[in-house]
C-alpha cells in the first residue's frame, strides 16, 4: 500500500515534474494465426488484435483519469512477423493488416515487424528484411526491428549490410517527411523479448499468449531530487535517485497491475525507463547537467550517465519484482530538449553518443545524420554499436535517420513525440572496404558460458 505522504509526493510528481506512464503496451503471440494461405493470416492476425485490443485505448483513459496519472501511449507489440508470415511469405500484407488493426482499436504504434537474424538468416528472413521499406512507407503506426547480433552468436555482418540499404531505401521512401520512416526502425543487438518501447517492441517466444507492459517515465521527477541537494556527493546522489526511481515504480506498478487486471490479461514487467520528450522539464539531459556538468557532451558525461543509468535500475528492482524490459536512461536526441541543443552547439557528438551508449539503456537513438552519408558509414555506425552491445552482454540499438536532401546544420521535424534533430556530422573516410566483408564477427571469448 502506499502512504499518505507518498501518495502526496506522486501528486507533486504528476502536477509539476511532469511524471507519467509513458506507455501501456499489450504483448500479443500470434502462433496460433499462421496459416500457408496469405489473405486468411492476414485475417486472423486483424482479428486477434481487435479482439484482443480492442479496450486498451479506453482502460488507459478511465485509469488516467481514476488515477490522475497521464498515460501516453496505448501501444500492442506482437511475435515477430518474420516467423508468423513465413509460412505463406506474405510479409507486407501482414504489415497492412497490422496498420488496420492498429488503427481499428485506436492505438498510437504496433511493434513486432520484426526478426531475429543475430547468428545468420534463412531466405524467408531476407525476403522479410526487402519488405521493411515498403511496409513502413505505407503504413502509419507500424514499428520494426531487426536484431542482427548478440553476445552469444556475435554479430551477422552480412544482416547488418542488408540493413544499412534498407536505412537509406527507406529514408528515400519517405522524403516528404523528413525521412520519418527511420523513426519507426530500429537495428539491435542483444533485444529485448518484453520491452514495451517502440520502435523495438516485440513479444518473444518466452512470452504468454497475452499480457501487458508498462513502460513508466519521469527524467522531470529526477532532476528536481537531483537540484534540490546541490552540495550531496556521489553516494548521497545515488541513493537519492534511486529512492526516487523507487517512488515511480511505486506508481507504475499500481498502473499496471490495474490495467492488466481490466484486460483479463497477464501483468507482465514494468520498465522503468527515464525516456525524454522534447518539452522543458522533461529531459534526461538536464538531469545529467544537475550533477554539474555546464553541457551534456562534455567530459564526465558518460560517468554522470553510468551512475543514472545504475541507480534507475536499483531503484527500481527494490520497488517491483516485476522490473524487466529495458530500465535505465534513454537518449534519443530528437526527443530530448538538452540533448537537441548540445547537439545544435556541437558540444554533443555522435563519437560521444557512442561511448554514453556503452552505459545507457540502449543505443544510438533518434540521431539525424545528412542524406548523402553512404551506405556503408551507416552500416559502419550499426557494426559499432553491436559491438559494444556484444562487449559488455547490454541491449544496444540504432535508430538513425539519414533525412534526405539535408545537411549538416540543418533540421529536421518530426513532430510530436519524435521532436526535432539537428543533423550530425558524420566521418568522411570511407568503410566500405570494411563492410563488402561480409560474413560473421565472432562473439567474444567470455561469452561461451553453459
Amino acid at each position: 500500500m502506499l502512504s499518505k505522504n507518498e501518495i502526496i509526493q506522486t501528486v507533486e510528481m504528476i502536477k509539476d515534474q511532469n511524471l507519467d506512464i509513458r506507455t501501456i503496451t499489450l504483448s500479443l503471440g500470434l502462433f496460433d494465426c499462421i496459416s500457408e494461405n496469405t489473405k486468411k493470416c492476414c485475417q486472423k492476425v486483424y482479428d486477434k488484435i481487435t479482439k484482443k485490443a480492442e479496450k486498451l485505448v479506453a482502460v488507459g483513459e478511465q485509469l488516467a483519469s481514476e488515477y490522475g496519472i497521464p498515460i501516453v501511449n496505448k501501444r500492442v507489440a506482437v511475435t515477430p512477423i518474420a516467423n508468423i508470415g513465413a509460412a505463406s511469405g506474405g510479409y507486407y500484407e501482414l504489415a497492412l493488416s497490422l496498420d488496420r488493426a492498429a488503427k481499428t482499436v485506436g492505438i498510437d504504434f504496433i511493434g513486432g515487424y520484426s526478426a531475429l537474424v543475430h547468428k545468420a538468416f534463412c531466405e524467408k528472413e531476407k525476403q522479410f528484411i526487402k519488405s521493411i521499406v515498403p511496409a513502413l512507407a505505407d503504413t502509419s503506426k507500424v514499428c520494426s526491428s531487426v536484431n542482427v547480433a548478440s553476445s552469444k552468436s556475435g554479430i551477422n555482418m552480412d544482416a547488418v549490410a542488408m540493413m544499412g540499404g534498407v536505412i537509406k531505401d527507406l529514408a528515400r521512401a519517405t522524403k516528404k517527411a523528413d525521412s520519418i520512416g527511420c523513426a519507426k526502425l530500429v537495428v539491435f543487438c542483444n533485444a529485448v523479448e518484453d520491452n514495451p518501447f517502440m520502435a523495438g517492441a516485440f513479444t518473444g517466444i518466452g512470452e504468454s499468449d497475452a499480457s501487458l507492459n508498462v513502460g513508466v517515465s519521469g527524467p522531470g521527477v529526477v532532476e528536481k531530487a537531483v537540484r534540490n541537494k546541490p552540495n550531496a556527493n556521489f553516494l548521497q546522489l545515488a541513493e537519492i535517485i534511486k529512492k526516487t526511481a523507487f517512488k515511480i515504480t511505486r506508481a507504475g506498478g499500481l498502473i499496471g497491475k490495474e490495467a492488466a487486471k481490466r484486460l483479463g490479461v497477464d501483468f507482465g514487467i514494468l520498465d522503468l525507463s527515464l525516456a525524454p520528450t522534447p518539452n522543458m522539464g522533461d529531459s534526461v539531459a538536464h538531469i545529467l547537467e544537475a550533477f554539474g556538468l555546464e553541457t551534456v557532451g562534455t567530459h564526465g558525461t558518460t560517468a554522470a550517465l553510468a551512475m543514472l543509468n545504475d541507480a534507475v535500475k536499483k531503484g527500481g528492482i527494490m520497488a517491483s519484482g516485476s522490473v524487466g524490459g529495458l530500465s535505465g536512461a534513454f537518449i534519443p536526441v530528437s526527443e530530448d530538449i538538452g540533448m537537441i541543443n548540445a547537439a545544435r552547439s556541437g558540444t554533443l557528438t555522435i563519437d560521444k553518443l557512442e561511448a554514453m551508449t556503452s552505459v545507457c539503456s540502449v543505443g544510438l537513438d533518434m540521431i539525424a545524420v545528412p542524406g548523402d552519408t553512404p551506405t556503408s558509414t551507416i552500416c559502419s555506425i550499426i557494426a559499432d554499436e553491436c559491438a559494444i552491445g556484444m562487449i559488455n552482454h547490454k541491449t544496444t540499438a540504432v535508430r538513425i535517420i539519414p533525412v534526405h536532401g539535408k545537411k549538416v546544420g540543418e533540421e529536421a521535424h518530426f513532430g510530436g513525440l519524435l521532436g526535432t534533430a539537428p543533423i550530425m556530422p558524420v566521418h568522411g573516410a570511407s568503410s566500405d572496404l570494411f563492410i563488402k566483408r561480409g560474413g560473421r564477427i565472432p562473439a567474444p571469448l567470455h561469452s561461451y558460458k553453459n
